[in-house]
């Protein structure tokens, strides 16, 4: 009998599960409330025009051509990528500017021209370090089942502990920082990194480090934008025969009679799926109202990553130069974590992220900027993730946008934002968008040394129930998602062995049911 998988949420975790597991021989069904795949690779509409209203960067790309080496394929044959010459462009008060390149030695150099030679030499111990730590992990902790601190120390070799020192895990962000930088301002660039994961640099370890390595490996920006990357994965699954069926939430994670395991799924429309094992491709904080369980007390928010107000739409820069990714920072980067994770509210000097959609990285002028019309933005600052409990009215956005606009304008930036033609996501929008997360966009805050290893791993509560997604090991992120639905599906094919079923038949690349380039949209 050929044996079921129901995948609970469209996102990479859930389309990188399905397709590991329908290459392999398992009939899969994917069922996600919202129109479209992608999770938090959403698309939005502005002022008639179409963005990207998640992730904007696209790293680590080893990891869809190992994906899609289970198909015959390799990412690069089946979306149009550029690589970044300028990974981000940021700026300080009065128009002060620094461009990161992927080359290390231009970093280097730009860097040595910013803030002189002893910066720029700790800057290429800092980038040699982040690559020994990126090393030590990736193979390690990040492509693997959750270890424990002592079984990944005993991956990296207990015999090593020099090895295992190099992880700086007991040492915050922003002080390990410190011993490399003395401008405040390369320790502000630096360590925004942490913000990555949704973390405090003054809280998340050192090992957050990694992040700088895995940009200088490369950022990639996609033809028609990141959720194109969704798309085209989705439609590669449709192909080894998977079904999608969207607008239909998941209401209920179905037990057999023994209730220790999965039999299927509820949706909304009280329609039983049934399924030998179930993949939840959610936010963890959701699962237990799906199981039947009782949803943990709100004191969890506090453990809660960052959230996000976003605003998105067409708008004429003027001023400073934009890149593909500009960052604008705030005066005072202690106080605007203090205040999120603090107190609990919006930044007053926030730290802005802009994402010029229409422009290559790297160019100072291209698209709307040649042009003389406005060009498609993304701008995003630091939230609160307490959208279960706050409300945000017109008048706290308004005040939040305000905050945004003095911060580009003392960084050199003036921007005039249509209000009426934006499409604007804050906290408590994004809560209903991903439930259980009060708006955390990153699941857990990866505050602390112990944080990486509290993630919950791929097994569930229940028999044949597993977990996949930006919440759980290895982490957020668009690359770390992906790994997340692959380890997922290993798990469940491993524990099938395990339980004495033979594998099914493994599809080869060769055998698709449909062309790479095949029209195949969702069943509904």
């Amino acid at each position: 009998m050929e044996e079921t998988v129901a995948i609970v949420g469209a996102g990479m975790g859930g389309l990188s599960a399905a397709i590991v597991l329908a290459t392999s021989g398992f009939r899969v069904t994917v069922i996600d409330a919202a129109d479209g795949p992608g999770g938090k690779l959403r698309q939005v509409t502005a002022g008639g025009r179409t963005f990207d209203g998640g992730p904007t960067v696209l790293t680590m790309k080893w990891v869809f051509d190992a994906l899609l080496s289970r198909c015959g394929t390799a990412l690069g044959d089946e979306i149009t990528l550029k690589r970044c010459d300028v990974i981000a462009r940021h700026y300080w008060q009065d128009g002060q500017r620094l461009d990161l390149f992927a080359d290390i030695a231009e970093s280097r150099r730009a860097i040595a021209d910013f803030a002189g030679a002893g910066e720029a030499l700790g800057f290429q111990r800092f980038a040699d370090d982040s690559a020994r730590i990126y090393r030590l992990l990736e193979r390690s902790f990040i492509d693997a089942a959750r270890p424990n601190p002592l079984s990944l120390s005993a991956r990296i070799g207990l015999h090593r502990p020099s090895a295992l020192l190099a992880l700086k895990p007991f040492s915050s962000l922003w002080s390990a920082l410190e011993s490399y930088f003395t401008d405040p301002r390369l320790r502000q660039l630096f360590a925004r990194y942490a913000t990555y994961c949704g973390s405090s640099p003054y809280l998340s370890p050192a090992t957050l480090m990694l992040v700088a390595h895995v940009e200088q490996a490369g950022v990639w920006t996609v033809e028609g934008g990141m959720h194109a990357l969704a798309q085209r994965l989705m439609q590669i699954a449709q192909d080894f025969g998977v079904e999608f069926h969207f607008g239909e939430r998941v209401s209920a994670i179905d037990r057999d009679g023994s209730a220790k395991a999965v039999r299927g799924v509820t949706t909304d429309r009280q329609r039983h799926v049934p399924a030998h094992f179930v993949i939840y491709n959610g936010d963890a904080a959701a699962l237990p109202g799906l199981i039947g369980q009782a949803r943990p007390a709100r004191g969890g928010a506090s453990q809660r990553s960052l959230s996000a107000l976003v605003a998105c739409g067409p708008a004429l820069p003027a001023g400073v130069p934009l890149s593909h990714h500009t960052v604008f920072f705030s005066n005072d980067y202690a106080g605007e974590f203090d205040a999120i994770f603090g107190r609990g509210q919006p930044p007053a000097d926030p730290t802005v992220y802009v994402c010029a959609q229409d422009r290559p990285a790297g160019h100072d002028n291209s698209g709307g900027a040649d042009t003389g019309q406005a060009e498609r933005l993304y701008c995003l600052m630091n939230m609160p993730a307490n959208g279960d409990s706050h409300a945000y009215p017109e008048s706290e956005i308004d005040r939040c946008l305000s905050s945004m606009q003095r911060r580009l304008g003392k960084n050199g930036l003036t921007l005039q934002l249509d209000r009426t033609a934006l499409s604007i996501t804050a906290p408590d929008q994004f809560n209903q968008l991903y439930p259980g997360t009060g708006g955390a966009l990153y699941g857990r805050a990866s505050h602390g040394w112990m944080a990486s290893f509290q993630r919950p791993a791929a097994p569930g509560p229940l028999q044949g129930l597993y977990l996949a997604g930006g919440s759980v090991h290895p982490g957020p992120g668009v690359p770390m998602a992906a790994l997340s639905g692959k380890i997922a599906a290993e798990r469940l094919m491993a524990d099938r062995v395990l339980h004495g079923r033979s594998r099914p038949a493994a599809i080869t690349g060769g055998m698709r049911t449909r062309s790479a380039t095949a029209d195949s949209s969702p069943s509904q």
